[in-house]
């Protein structure tokens, strides 16, 4: 279960970030437990010292290496500094340690996707849903990467999409501009199909879905 210091995202200017830092920091010091490890890590996460948080967290895991509230935190760190790889390095052992968090699955979903590795993300938002059934992003999420660049016959495209003349980066950054999130987010994923490495296929899909939820959450 995630500590109530875990919950959110948080922000660099977030008030009562440095009294808080301060505070875990000099209960460290006196008690070195593993959820203290891991509530001065994120709390270093949080106001933006992603550096110090990922050096505490290595620390924490270096006594206790099995707490998965620490090894959740060491993988949010490494990602906010932009370390894809170092952080997707750590999800084997994050789900091993505990399979049945399905924020644990959700955050492998996010960064399983983001390295275009999309049928394994759909696996851990379907993983993700199943544990906690409030999560419907998670769900919308793995039903969108499982259509697999397969457009709506509802949508204003169906006719012109029904084969890949028109499934290219540059008529999805059209109709992502047009507003046509759903479209273009089948677009880029029918790319990917085509070339899984494709590099601005994988920036415009991310962009796609962030569109999508956006506009899901402001219904």
């Amino acid at each position: 279960m995630v500590s109530p210091a875990l919950q959110g995202e948080g922000h660099p200017e977030e008030p009562g970030t440095s009294s808080t830092v301060r505070r875990l920091e000099e209960r460290l010091a006196k008690d070195p437990d593993p959820a203290v490890f891991a509530s001065l890590a994120d709390a270093y996460r949080k106001a933006g010292r992603t550096q110090e948080a990922i050096g505490v967290c290595r620390d924490g895991l270096a006594r206790f290496s099995e707490h998965p509230v620490t090894r959740l935190v060491l993988v949010k760190a490494l990602r906010d500094g932009g370390d894809l790889t170092g952080a997707l390095a750590e999800i084997p052992a994050l789900l091993a340690a505990d399979p049945g968090d399905a924020q644990a699955h959700r955050l492998a979903g996010e960064l399983q996707r983001q390295a275009g590795q999309l049928m394994e993300a759909s696996t851990h938002f379907r993983q993700a849903a199943a544990l906690d059934a409030s999560d419907r992003e998670s769900r919308l999420m793995a039903e969108t990467l499982e259509g697999g660049g397969n457009v709506a016959k509802n949508s204003v495209l169906a006719d012109l999409l029904v084969d890949d003349t028109f499934a290219t980066v540059s008529f999805g950054t059209v109709c992502l501009e047009q507003g046509l999130s759903d479209e273009a987010a089948q677009i880029f994923l029918r790319v990917l199909r085509r070339e899984p490495g494709h590099p601005a296929a994988r920036v415009k899909l991310e962009e796609a879905l962030r569109v999508k939820t956006q506009k899901r959450k402001g219904s």
